[in-house]
């Protein structure tokens, strides 16, 4: 993974409420085992119509907005534990998703996938999908060390579990962080 510690983004709202992992990644597209392609399937149901034709409204599809932050409504992530939904998230190009709530085994599998989960207050949720419908240039900032995500006027700190904060800033997945650990483990094991 990507070590992260810091980003300064422009973002795509998703004001949409409840969105599911099949939402995200609909199921006729789990048939792969390798996590290369989802990224081109993200919400494809959403972005194309069913005769395969872009759908303009959909804000994925809008050249106002980009960045490699998706600005979600409450409750992102739920339904079902598809891991899937973070590697086309990622696939994508996303590096933090924001919400007011997400599903617990959404957000693990995320932070798994080097993709930030940051949950914010439903004050500052809105606010900041009312500055980015208004400015899609608006920068958002976060900041994963100091755990806080700020933009022109707001700025609210976020909680994240202290263990896949070390491997986010390293860049670490769950193998790679027993590895760093190779020489105090052989230390303890010496002494047994």
């Amino acid at each position: 993974m990507e070590k992260f510690k810091q980003l300064i983004s422009t973002a795509v709202p998703l004001e949409t409420e409840n969105v599911d992992t099949d939402q995200i990644i609909p199921a006729r597209f789990l048939k792969a085992t390798d996590k290369l392609g989802f990224g081109d399937n993200v919400f494809r149901d959403w972005r194309f119509h069913k005769d395969g034709s872009v759908n303009e409204s959909f804000p994925l599809n809008q050249s106002i907005y980009g960045g490699s932050i998706l600005v979600a409504g409450n409750n992102f992530g739920c339904g079902s534990s598809r891991e899937h939904a973070a590697w086309a998230l990622a696939g994508y190009g996303f590096k933090v998703i924001v919400s007011s709530f997400f599903a617990d085994i959404f957000k693990g599998n995320a932070l798994n996938n080097g993709v930030l989960p940051i949950q914010v207050s439903e004050v500052f949720l809105k606010d900041l999908l009312g500055k980015i419908q208004a400015d899609p240039t608006l920068e958002i900032s976060v900041d994963l060390e100091n755990q806080y995500i700020s933009y022109s006027n707001g700025k609210e700190t976020f909680e994240i579990d202290a263990y896949k904060k070390v491997c986010l800033i390293n860049g670490y997945d769950d193998i790679d962080f027993l590895i760093s650990k190779k020489d105090k483990i052989n230390a303890f094991e010496a002494t047994q």
